[in-house]
């Protein structure tokens, strides 16, 4: 019996990692980056690359790394005291002074707007230690997110190190988990910021270099970056209805106008499928599963109208055992359901076993059954 639990465990561990490989699709459009990479950010499926598995420098959008572990540091609201070697950062600066006290919130506002190597290595110094053990960290979380072909070498992507690099499928990666954090949402979004100035009458004012929050009306966010080695590296997202894109582009001499054909592409082209629904699911009569399986979520996936009919869904239910139907308040997983576009598995979802939950009554529906009560009615009829 145990041996049938490893190879059932074995089994759903491999059939997720398939799932979570994005399914590319091929598109004819013409961009002037060496590598780009779009993809919709609920699912990760590649909606678009060109190259977008070699390794090259990325210069600023590796900022992204340094805002996210930042913020996931939770310690946005302490104070930070800047050092001498912050501010003798090379290149593009928020003009910290040595010695000063800011927010760490503050810091991140003007690493990802005015893209500032001094507030990315005063933010590395207090998260990391030093920049050294700050790169430690970017990496750790490197790996853990999947970015399986980069390696950061320093918080802010200048071109010190000859092992600072990554691809534009992995920085597409990076951004949609920053994007599943609220406040990272809010920093990049932002066109303006103001932090205070300690030592002067009035407030800094950082405005986002980021010129797509202007140009581009369904932006919603992104992270600049130029080096001489390694050209102008752009990383943005964009919303438009209920499909949100990401879109990543190195060594892009016409990096704005890349972004939005590849975004108008993907509005154009593709639409947010709901597949399966959250809820109850029928799917056996055995007397232990029945009425007591469901899914918590949804699964939406991007697809063109070509691709529309060529969803199927299977499910996979665990053998059952006889203890199960002893407790209808236990909830447990029981299986998986599994998305399939064309022959091959896209997203899964567990299949849990238990109460099945109800669905939230409206106010209507409230106020209906006072009425019914107060008349003497059952509002079940």
């Amino acid at each position: 019996m145990r041996m049938i639990s490893k190879l059932v465990i074995f089994f759903l561990m491999v059939s997720l990692f398939i799932a979570n490989i994005p399914q590319k699709v091929d598109a004819s459009l013409g961009v002037s980056a060496a590598s780009a990479v779009l993809i919709e950010q609920k699912s990760g499926r590649v909606l678009f690359e060109k190259d977008a598995y070699t390794k090259r420098r990325i210069a600023s959008i590796t900022k992204i790394m340094t805002a996210i572990l930042a913020i996931d540091s939770g310690k946005m609201n302490q104070m930070v005291k800047i050092s001498e070697k912050a501010t003798r950062a090379e290149g593009s600066s928020v003009y910290l002074k040595p010695g000063e006290k800011i927010q760490l919130n503050d810091l991140v506002y003007g690493l990802m707007l005015r893209s500032g190597n001094d507030a990315a290595v005063a933010i590395s110094e207090y998260i990391g230690g030093s920049v050294d053990g700050f790169a430690y960290l970017m990496n750790q979380k490197a790996k853990e997110i999947g970015m399986y072909n980069t390696h950061f070498a320093n918080p802010h992507g200048l071109d010190d190190h000859e092992d600072h690099y990554s691809t534009a499928y992995d920085m597409a990666i990076l951004m949609r988990y920053a994007m599943k954090n609220k406040t990272f949402q809010k920093i990049s979004s932002t066109k303006v910021y103001h932090a205070p100035n300690p030592t002067e009458n009035w407030d800094r004012e950082w405005k986002n270099k980021n010129r797509l929050l202007s140009k581009y009306k369904y932006c919603t966010g992104g992270k600049t970056g130029f080096t001489k080695r390694a050209k102008r590296t752009l990383v943005t997202t964009a919303t438009k209805g209920d499909m949100s894109l990401i879109a990543v582009t190195l060594n892009g001499p016409d990096d704005w106008n890349d972004h939005i054909s590849m975004y108008e592409n993907g509005f154009k082209g593709f639409d947010m499928i709901e597949v399966l629904s959250k809820g109850k699911i029928d799917l056996v009569k055995n007397k232990y599963y029945k009425n007591h399986l469901y899914v918590k979520k949804s699964i939406v996936y991007p697809a063109t109208s070509a691709e529309a009919d060529l969803f199927s869904v299977k499910f996979k239910l665990n053998k059952p055992e006889k203890n199960w139907g002893s407790s209808k308040k236990r909830e447990k997983v029981v299986g998986k359901a599994a998305v399939y576009l064309d022959g091959r598995v896209v997203q899964e979802t567990p299949i849990y076993y238990g109460n099945v939950p109800e669905k939230k009554k409206g106010l209507f529906h409230f106020i209906m059954e006072i009425f019914l009560s107060v008349i003497g009615v059952n509002a079940n009829g």
